[in-house]
């Protein structure tokens, strides 16, 4: 699975670069009978669904060429949505500042779950501030132990 999404990013990117986008992330995965390929992407201000459909058709016209993938498959280009993904060191760069979530792969002060406000990130870890009922506590999360982080809608 990670060699196809290493030659779809290797296809995609060029495309996406083309069009003045980013490219956030490429999943491919079973579910059930099917297998799905996704492509998410985005630009300040969010992508329009026009934006989805040129990816959509340059991307599976090169598809088509290359063949690359073994199995039918539906690709599906799209926004990551409000709670996006953090993958790239940009990402955790862009998020400095605003809600995340994170998992870890085992605990850190017991706990395997954090979302606060990343009030910090260096290559080594990230810095985030939890609020706990009325107090506020600090956790530092190497960035070895993180299993996945994403931004995190908040309703106040």
């Amino acid at each position: 699975m990670s060699k196809v999404i290493e030659i779809v990013e290797e296809i995609a990117g060029p495309i996406v670069d083309e069009l003045n986008l980013e490219l956030v992330d490429i999943e491919y995965v079973k579910e059930g009978k099917n297998w799905f390929l996704r492509v998410y992407i985005d630009k300040t201000g969010g992508v329009d669904i026009e934006e989805c459909g040129l990816v959509s058709e340059k991307l599976s016209e090169k598809l088509d060429e290359i063949d690359p993938i073994p199995y039918n498959y539906f690709l599906e280009v799209s926004s990551p949505g409000a709670e996006r993904p953090l993958k790239k060191e940009k990402d955790y760069e862009r998020a400095v500042g605003h809600n995340v979530f994170v998992k870890t792969y085992e605990p850190i002060d017991g706990e395997k779950s954090f979302e606060g406000k990343l009030t910090d990130y260096s290559t080594d870890q990230l810095t985030i501030e939890l609020t706990i009922k009325t107090r506020k506590k600090i956790v530092h999360i190497p960035m070895d132990k993180i299993a996945n982080a994403r931004l995190a809608v908040t309703f106040s």
